[in-house]
């Protein structure tokens, strides 16, 4: 038999960073707010575990950069404890030959660094990156607020009231309006939001090392092709958000990724939150239409006035509710959700840092400090893609490595390094009847092996091992194929589209049930957008 609790004005599912940030502005309005998450730790993938004694970790979210400013400040996170490093240079690329190719802030260094490879090159990149930067700027206000729902869908798919109506034109043209502030940069503006990577990076520059590099921005945590439409859209990312400290600046959370949770958590605390660990969920109650709150996996019943989920649609719509909660047409949509995934994240423990041939000297350095790019052309990139279109691990694979213990001691006992591998690509659905369980440690040893052939010392300096394969982040993280966006970020699947076509709002067919997670526009990244958004339009509706 439940055991009821007592009544919530809303109960959200998940504390993940989107859950806690929803929790928190909802509880600054003086709601009563309920967290359940069903692990033993906050923050969803913005997580810190001790995989190891002494080794403080970011398992499987690892830098940041574009959580809204507007979140900063409502919460006062750092107020509350957050510290965030800034990693100079931001970007090094070893290349077999000797050469490497290393980026930062600094505008002229970087102009430095790209002549060695192309004159023509060092003298088109600033001009590139400040496109990037117009069209990021005026973009980035429409993540600040939930998407319009501008389609014409059946009237008995959804009753839409004229005050939604009329806020959705006002969004309408403010969207309108960001487009026209590019001015001369429109046209290249709609081709970055749409066209694929390959084709722009191939128009700017001649190096390989340098489109390479940039690359690869543009398809982590997507099973896509640089040649895809949509790819161009996350070039954008690497010169999005703030909270680094500058623009496009990418930092390491001090004390891991799991700290942002932590500072989440202490803030809602403050304002009365009500945060459950160890409380996973089973179903959504809902009466008459209504959501009435969750049941637990143990039988607690919490009633609460409204729900929001900051889990993928696929689990809060699919696993969490009855088959006759939802109208038909909607449950198709859901079903369609593209979840695509082609990720895996290795965490290793290192006795030293790696020494790289092309920059040989020991301990630590400059080039230990940002990404490292593993990858020299772009025709390996697609290759490593078409392995994976195969259903096979990338035999070159892509990697992207952090060394978050060059800039932040805290986490690692003294003189020892956490190394990050973030890589591509890795298809969930593998040919062959073959499992993850059964070659993920085989794949690793790939991996690792594609980095040692730039820094030897690496295969005698691991010291622990720790490997999140697709299937690992679907079960461990609940996200449906191992999508680290929970649903792939292409053009069907973006603003208006996201999660589906006419309930792009955060709102459900289930009258005070809310999307809150990034599921939701405007989608994946350490962002919070998405959990702001969802209680703004919560607090709009006044049920909560």
């Amino acid at each position: 038999m439940a055991q009821t609790q007592s009544q919530f004005d809303s109960v959200i599912i998940g504390g993940g960073h989107n859950g806690l940030i929803a929790a928190a502005y909802l509880a600054r309005q003086g709601k009563k707010v309920c967290v359940v998450e069903g692990r033993d730790v906050l923050g969803g993938c913005s997580v810190t575990e001790e995989l190891w004694p002494g080794y403080k970790v970011s398992s499987a979210a690892y830098v940041l950069s574009l959580l809204l400013p507007e979140i900063m400040q409502d919460l006062r996170l750092r107020d509350n404890g957050l510290v965030i490093l800034p990693r100079t240079p931001s970007s090094f690329t070893p290349l077999l030959d000797g050469r490497h190719l290393m980026l930062g802030p600094d505008k002229t260094e970087n102009q430095q660094q790209i002549s060695k490879f192309s004159q023509r090159d060092a003298e088109n990149y600033p001009r590139y990156e400040s496109l990037l930067e117009s069209v990021a700027t005026h973009l980035e206000p429409i993540l600040s607020e939930s998407s319009p729902d501008l389609l014409p869908l059946p009237k008995k798919w959804r009753q839409v009231k004229a005050l939604k109506r009329f806020a959705d034109l006002k969004k309408a043209w403010r969207l309108n309006k960001a487009l026209s502030q590019m001015g001369d940069h429109i046209p290249e503006g709609l081709e970055l939001l749409t066209a694929a990577a390959r084709p722009i990076l191939e128009r700017w520059f001649e190096s390989e090392a340098l489109k390479a590099t940039l690359a690869t921005d543009a398809i982590i945590g997507a099973f896509s092709s640089i040649s895809s439409p949509g790819t161009a859209y996350v070039l954008l990312h690497h010169v999005m958000g703030t909270a680094g400290g500058a623009r496009g600046v990418w930092g390491y959370v001090q004390g891991g990724m799991g700290e942002l949770a932590t500072v989440l958590r202490d803030v809602c605390e403050q304002l009365g939150v009500e945060i459950r660990t160890n409380s996973l969920v089973k179903s959504i109650i809902v009466n008459k239409n209504k959501a009435a709150g969750v049941v637990l996996e143990d039988g607690t019943q919490i009633d609460a006035k409204t729900v929001a989920s900051s889990v993928d649609a696929n689990l809060t719509f699919n696993r969490l509710l009855s088959d006759g909660d939802l109208p038909q047409h909607f449950r198709d949509a859901v079903n369609r959700i593209d979840y695509s995934s082609a990720s895996l994240k290795i965490n290793l423990a290192l006795s030293e840092p790696p020494c790289f041939d092309c920059l040989p000297d020991k301990g630590l350095g400059p080039q230990h400090n940002g990404t490292i790019h593993i990858t020299e052309t772009l025709d390996e990139i697609e290759d490593a893609y078409f392995d994976a279109l195969k259903g096979k691990p990338s035999q070159r694979p892509v990697l992207e490595c952090t060394i978050p213990t060059s800039v932040d001691k805290t986490i690692s006992p003294q003189g020892k390094h956490i190394m990050s591998m973030f890589v591509q690509y890795a298809p969930y659905k593998l040919a062959g009847g073959k499992s993850w369980d059964e070659i993920g440690e085989s794949f690793a040893d790939r991996c690792v092996e594609r980095l040692a052939q730039y820094a030897p010392n690496v295969l005698g300096s691991i010291e622990h091992r720790h490997i999140y394969t697709p299937l690992d982040l679907e079960r461990t993280f609940g996200l449906t194929g191992g999508n680290i966006f929970q649903g792939a970020m292409n053009l069907s699947q973006l603003h208006m589209l996201r999660p589906v076509a006419g309930w792009s709002d955060h709102r459900t067919p289930i009258e005070g049930l809310y999307l809150c997670g990034a599921a939701s526009h405007p989608g994946g990244g350490v962002m919070g957008a998405c959990g702001r958004n969802a209680a703004i339009e919560m607090l709009r509706d006044r049920i909560v």
